[in-house]
């Protein structure tokens, strides 16, 4: 059977997947973001995953914002976020409204891969009754599922969908042989078949927490060598030294991944009777970064006699990772909310971002330039390559001649700093 590919959702996993696809089969777009598709159809991506000329490269891929477009095909991609809620509760309101819209076009044989973030079990326990009740059709007799975790790490360009491993899954072996052999199309790095969706499901949500709890670590390492007064990357350099040791850097974690998944994971082990102590302790710790950073500038500013009041403070990045627009999760509005709650006055400066999505996301509207000799203090939260090439002297003209600079993501030695994580 010649495969016609829908794929729902066109962020930063879906769009780089459905370009690859587009490449070689029928591939339709389908995201409910007028603008975002109207942007696809002349060749840009506001996201910079991809660029312009792979995105005229994929001439079987097509996009459109109504389901009645996508109703022919047999295989859908479901790539739609799954964030946490005010309460760190997984929010499936993306990956239910996709569900719904595709139980309403599902026909027999079809096959759902969904490749979204999410607790083990919620494929078969949450996606599966909804596309069964639109559909009325039954599970596994007149329709399947897949599932195939994302894998992709916003504004890396050397890691990309193509040459990152894929884990593949279905819900019959027959299934799960056609979904792996799907992605073998255009993952040249290999698959890898877990034995289940729940496997599958499991394996991602575990990626991330794993990393979450390495960076806790050294989060808490930091939190002590600053008491004892030794500092942190010279102590990292050291142990990095033997070759088994996992080179983590301290910092703020937010992202669509790490500083999510692991509220999935946790959430199920609760439903199901275990409250996780290392997990919950380590999401407790990362969160708590932006309030320790705002309380050691505070300190630095207090020590240099600044008025902390009124005081003008500088953000250097707002992103949740370098060299990349991404603003979803951004841990570094913790530590403006932090420096607004003792009266200071932030701005925030950021090369990368839509100031307009900022505005609508965080209610914060950055500047365009920061103003020289105007600070108090500066931040350097986000190590974009703009901030590194502006080298110390250049970054301290923003500041008045009394003033604090701290580093949190290691841009400058640490003679060039008043202070770092």
């Amino acid at each position: 059977m010649e495969n016609k590919l829908g794929i729902i959702g066109l962020g930063y996993v879906g769009l780089p997947l459905a370009v690859e696809f587009g490449k070689k089969i029928k591939t339709i777009g389908f995201d409910i973001n007028e603008s975002r598709v109207q942007e696809l159809k002349r060749s840009e991506d506001s996201t910079l995953e991809v660029e312009p000329e792979e995105l005229k490269l994929a001439t079987q891929l097509s996009y459109t914002t109504n389901p009645d477009d996508i109703k022919d095909c047999n295989i859908y991609i479901v790539t739609v976020p799954t964030p946490i809620d005010k309460h760190k509760q997984p929010d499936l309101t993306p990956l239910i409204k996709s569900s719904e819209t595709l139980g309403k076009i599902l026909s027999k044989g079809d096959i759902v891969v969904y490749e979204s973030t999410v607790y083990p079990g919620a494929t078969e326990e949450v996606c599966v009754p909804i596309l069964e009740q639109q559909s009325g059709l039954v599970f596994n007799h007149d329709f399947y599922c897949g599932y195939s975790p994302e894998r992709i790490n916003p504004g890396d360009k050397e890691h990309r969908v193509t040459t990152i491993k894929k884990v593949t899954s279905g819900s019959t072996l027959e299934v799960a042989d056609r979904v792996d052999e799907l992605y073998k199309t255009i993952i040249t790095a290999g698959t890898h078949k877990a034995s289940s969706i729940k496997v599958a499901e499991a394996a991602k949500v575990i990626e991330n927490t794993q990393r979450d709890i390495n960076i806790a670590l050294i989060n808490e390492l930091a939190l002590i060598f600053n008491k004892l007064n030794i500092d942190t990357e010279e102590v990292l350099k050291a142990a990095g030294s033997k070759w088994n040791f996992l080179p983590f850097r301290p910092g703020m974690v937010g992202g669509h991944c790490i500083g999510v998944d692991p509220y999935y994971l946790t959430h199920k082990a609760i439903d199901v009777g275990y409250h996780p102590e290392i997990i919950l302790a380590g999401r407790r710790l990362n969160d708590s970064m932006g309030s320790y950073v705002a309380g050691q500038v505070t300190k630095l500013m207090n020590h240099k006699r600044i008025h902390v009041v009124d005081a003008n403070v500088l953000i250097m990045g707002f992103t949740f990772k370098e060299n990349c627009p991404d603003l979803r999760n951004t841990r570094v509005v913790d530590l403006i909310d932090e420096l607004k709650n003792v009266n200071c006055n932030v701005d925030v400066y950021d090369p990368w971002i839509d100031k307009d999505e900022a505005k609508h996301e965080y209610d914060i509207m950055p500047i365009t330039r920061p103003v020289e000799g105007k600070y108090d203090a500066i931040i350097l939260a986000v190590a974009h390559d703009e901030f590194k090439e502006m080298g110390v002297a250049e970054l301290r003209k923003f500041a008045k001649a009394n003033h604090v600079l701290y580093d949190i993501k290691y841009i400058l030695p640490k003679e060039d700093v008043d202070g770092r994580l």
